[in-house]
């Protein structure tokens, strides 16, 4: 009797063990299908943006490069960003990039200019300046940056809507 018991014991335990297999492989294929894919708008076609905005001074500066987002009429903003091909994690210097300023009921577009060059090549990303006008409002600026690069992927960047980080013109 014993000799029966431990043969319906060991098929039991290889029913469990078929049973294990088989959840443990329709879970690994549910989590195939719920992962993220270019259908569900993960698309590898845009580009990724990011930068930051500080004092735009001359080199030697001392506020030169600062980050700030408080700027008086006069003063040189300067946008640093970067664009980045998600498909192969690096950018392409021949990529445009175009901040759209609003402000005073209209749009300024300032094109950005890739700030890399033989004598500072770990400079890989673009710059633009604008001087606060005497015509800017005070308060905050809106911005966005579009970015196309010669294969037609494009991209944008807004920032955060927290009014305490915006670009603002101050007295």
């Amino acid at each position: 009797m014993q000799s029966q018991d431990l043969l319906d014991r060991s098929r039991r335990l290889g029913y469990l063990v078929r049973v294990k297999t088989l959840t443990g492989c329709a879970a690994l294929i549910l989590v195939a299908m719920l992962a993220p894919s270019p259908i569900s708008g993960q698309s590898k076609e845009h580009l990724v943006l990011f930068g930051d905005i500080v004092y735009f001074y001359p080199p030697g500066h001392a506020k030169n490069c600062l980050l700030n987002n408080q700027f008086k009429r006069g003063e040189p903003v300067g946008f640093r960003m970067n664009a980045i091909n998600p498909s192969s994690g690096k950018r392409d210097r021949a990529t445009e990039l175009v901040i759209h300023l609003n402000y005073a009921g209209k749009t300024v577009d300032v094109p950005m200019r890739d700030r890399q060059n033989e004598k500072q090549p770990e400079r890989e990303f673009w710059v633009a300046k604008w001087v606060v006008p005497d015509d800017a409002p005070t308060g905050i600026i809106r911005f966005t940056v579009t970015a196309k690069d010669p294969q037609g992927r494009t991209g944008e960047f807004k920032p955060f809507e927290v009014q305490a980080s915006q670009l603002t013109i101050v007295q």
